[in-house]
C-alpha cells in the first residue's frame, strides 16, 4: 500500500510539472497530506535527504537537508519552505578569505572552526557578536584537504567574525586522511551558504562534564605527583653516597641537604599547581614562592655551620658578607645537589622512547641502586606479575606501514617454520552469517577488513594455538599499526614486536606508485593517483612515528633483501620461545 502510494505521488508530481501552475501543485499535495496520516506518519517538517553513491566518506554537517521542506498550513495544504542556514559549531569546516594571499579580492582558504567566543562589547543593548578561531586545512588538490603537521598547525590560525566565514558541505574521505570540498567552476571552494544562521546563535552548546573522568584524572595528578617527588628523593640520596665515597662526608652532607632543597621545591611547586583555580589561589601562589628562597637557605646553614664551626676557609671577618665564607666546593656541592630534581623529571620525559623504566639508562651501580627502590616500592604487583606470567599469550606482532613488504615476510615465516608459527583464522561474513553480526555488535572483532567480509577476532588471537601441540605454536599477526594499537590493550598478552620498513620514504612511496599501477591498490571514486598516494605517504610518516615511540617493538628489519630479512624475522621470532 505504501509503495503504491509513493508511485502515484511521483507521477502526480511530473503531471503538475508539466502544467506549472500554483493551483495543481497545491491540489497534489492535499492526497500526499492525507496518505501521510493514514499510515501515522507526520506532514509537518517532512526532510528529504540526499542520497550520493559516489559519496564514500562522512557529511561534516549532521544537519544536512535540501533546501526545501514541507509544513503544512491550516487549511492542511502543503507549502514549501527554505532550508535555514545552520548555527556554526565547532569542528565545522569552512571557507574564508586571507587578504594577505596577493589576490586583491583576497585568497580564499578552507579550515576548521576550533574556537568559538563572544566579542565583548560596552553597550549591553547591542547584537551579541561572535568570533571564530580557525584552523587553515592544506589544499592537496583535487579538493582535498588535510590537516597540516603538528609543528605548523599553530602558525596556520586565523580570526574571523560570524559572518565573514561560509560553511562548506564537506565529507571526510578516511582512505585519503582529507576533506573532500565541492569545487565551483573557478576551482575554489564551493560554499554551502553564504553565511551561518546568526538570529537566536547563543554559543557553542556546553559540553557535559564526566565526574567519573575528572575523578580519575584526579587520582592520575596525585599519583604522578607523589612519583615526581619520590623519584627527586631517591635520585638525591643515590647522588649524596657517590659524593661520600668521591669527596668525603662534608661535601656528601651538602650536597644532600641541596637535594633536599630540590625535593621542597617540588612540594612548594605542586602546592602553587594544587590551588590554581580555587579560592585558595592567591594564598598558594605565597606559600609557594618560598621555593626560591631554599637554595639560598642550604648556602646559608653552609656558611653558619663554617662560622661557628671554626671552618673559616676564606677568612671571614665580623664586617664582611656571611656569604664569603662558603668555598666553591661547597656552593658547587649545594647547587648540583638542589638541580638533581631534575634528573628524573628529564628521564621521565625520556620514558616513552628509552623504555619502560627511568633506571634502565642510570649507568653503573646508580641504575642498580634505583632498581632496587623501585622494586621495593612495589613488591606486591611485582609477586602478582611473577605468579601470572605463566599463563601469558605470547603474540609475535610483525606490524609496519604499507609498501614494505611485511606480509610477505609473514607468508614466508609460517610456510618455513613447519608449524610453530601460524596465522590467525579470519571469521568470513558469508560463512558465519548472524554470528558476524552479533559478534561485530559486540566489538569481538580486532579489526574488520576493509571490504568488510572477513573479521579478526579477538578469541582467535589470543586461543588460536593448539596448546596441546609439542611444537610450542606461537600465533603471528601481520598488523597495521591501528590493528597493533589494540592488541596492546589486552592484558594477559605477551607481545614480541617486529617493525619492518625501508630505510627511506622515497622507497615506500616508489613501493606504492607500483601498487597503484599494477592495481593492487584501488583508487575510490572521486579521486586520483596522486592524491591517493599523497594520502598514504602521509599516513606512513605517522605510522613511522608510533613505531619509534610507542616502545613495542623489540626487533627493527629495513626490507632491503628479501631473503636476508625473512632470516632476521626468524631469528627475532626465537624469541618469542624465551
Amino acid at each position: 500500500m505504501m509503495m503504491t502510494t509513493i508511485l502515484g505521488l511521483r507521477s502526480l508530481l511530473l503531471i503538475s510539472t508539466l502544467l506549472g501552475a500554483s493551483r495543481s501543485f497545491a491540489f497534489v499535495m492535499r492526497p500526499l497530506s492525507s496518505s501521510l496520516s493514514r499510515h501515522n506518519l507526520p506532514t509537518s517538517n517532512l526532510n528529504v535527504q540526499p542520497f550520493d553513491s559516489r559519496n564514500t566518506g562522512t557529511i561534516s554537517h549532521s544537519s544536512f537537508q535540501t533546501n526545501l521542506k514541507l509544513s503544512s498550513d491550516e487549511g492542511g495544504t502543503a507549502v514549501a519552505s527554505k532550508k535555514l542556514p545552520p548555527y556554526p559549531k565547532i569542528g565545522d569546516v569552512v571557507r574564508y578569505t586571507d587578504l594577505d594571499g596577493g589576490r586583491k579580492d583576497g585568497q580564499v582558504l578552507v579550515g576548521k572552526i576550533s574556537l568559538i567566543q563572544p566579542v565583548l562589547t560596552s553597550n549591553p543593548n547591542e547584537e551579541k557578536q561572535w568570533l571564530l578561531e580557525i584552523s587553515e586545512l592544506d589544499d592537496m588538490g583535487d579538493g582535498y584537504f588535510g590537516d597540516y603537521p603538528m609543528r605548523e598547525r599553530r602558525f596556520k590560525k586565523a580570526l574571523r567574525k560570524l559572518p565573514e566565514v561560509s560553511p562548506v558541505l564537506a565529507s571526510f574521505v578516511r582512505s585519503a586522511d582529507a576533506y573532500k570540498v565541492p569545487m565551483d567552476e573557478n576551482k575554489e571552494p564551493k560554499p554551502w551558504y553564504d553565511q551561518y544562521r546568526m538570529d537566536g546563535y547563543e554559543g557553542p552548546t556546553a559540553v557535559k562534564i564526566d565526574q567519573e573522568v575528572v575523578e580519575s584524572d584526579a587520582e592520575r595528578y596525585s599519583d604522578l605527583k607523589g612519583m615526581l617527588i619520590r623519584d627527586a628523593a631517591i635520585v638525591g640520596a643515590i647522588g649524596a653516597l657517590f659524593a661520600q665515597f668521591g669527596y668525603g662526608t662534608e661535601d656528601a652532607l651538602i650536597y644532600a641537604a641541596g637535594a633536599l632543597a630540590g625535593v621542597g621545591y617540588l612540594f612548594f611547586l605542586s602546592i602553587k599547581t594544587d590551588t590554581l583555580g580555587s579560592p585558595t589561589a592567591k594564598f598558594g601562589k605565597t606559600v609557594s614562592n618560598l621555593r626560591f628562597a631554599l637554595p639560598f637557605f642550604v648556602l646559608l646553614g653552609v656558611a653558619i655551620k663554617n662560622i661557628y664551626g671554626g671552618d673559616n676557609k676564606v677568612g671571614f671577618e665580623t664586617e664582611g658578607n656571611i656569604m664569603n665564607t662558603v668555598t666553591k666546593d661547597q656552593f658547587g656541592a649545594a647547587m648540583i645537589g638542589f638541580l638533581t630534581y631534575r634528573i628524573p623529571l628529564f628521564l621521565r620525559q625520556l620514558q616513552p622512547v628509552l623504555g619502560d623504566s627511568v633506571s634502565d639508562v642510570l649507568p653503573g651501580s646508580a641504575g642498580m641502586a634505583m632498581k632496587m627502590a623501585q622494586e621495593a616500592a612495589s613488591q606486591e604487583t611485582e609477586d602478582l606479575v611473577s605468579l601470572t606470567n605463566t599463563d601469558l599469550t605470547t603474540i609475535l606482532l610483525v606490524c609496519g606501514p604499507s609498501g614494505t613488504g611485511k606480509t610477505t615476510l609473514v607468508k614466508k615465516l609460517v610456510s618455513e617454520s613447519q608449524g610453530r608459527f601460524i596465522e590467525p583464522e579470519w571469521t568470513d561474513r558469508n560463512l558465519a552469517g548472524a554470528q558476524f553480526e552479533v559478534m561485530d555488535r559486540r566489538g569481538d572483532f580486532l579489526m574488520v577488513e576493509s571490504s568488510g567480509r572477513y573479521g579478526l577476532s579477538i578469541d582467535s588471537v589470543l586461543n588460536g594455538v593448539d596448546k596441546d601441540s609439542d611444537k610450542g605454536q606461537v600465533i603471528v599477526v601481520d598488523a597495521d599499526v591501528e590493528l597493533a594499537k589494540s592488541l596492546t590493550r589486552f592484558e594477559g598478552v605477551r607481545i614480541v614486536g617486529v617493525w619492518v620498513g625501508l630505510d627511506s620514504i622515497e622507497k615506500i612511496q616508489n613501493r606504492t606508485k607500483l601498487q597503484l599501477e599494477s592495481g593492487e591498490i584501488k583508487i575510490p571514486d572521486g579521486e586520483s593517483a596522486d592524491s591517493v598516494l599523497r594520502a598514504r605517504v602521509k599516513k606512513i610518516v605517522k605510522d613511522i612515528e608510533y613505531g619509534v615511540i610507542s616502545g613495542i617493538f623489540e626487533f627493527t628489519i629495513l626490507n632491503d633483501d628479501i631473503e636476508e630479512s625473512v632470516q632476521e624475522l626468524k631469528a627475532a621470532a626465537e624469541y618469542c620461545f624465551n
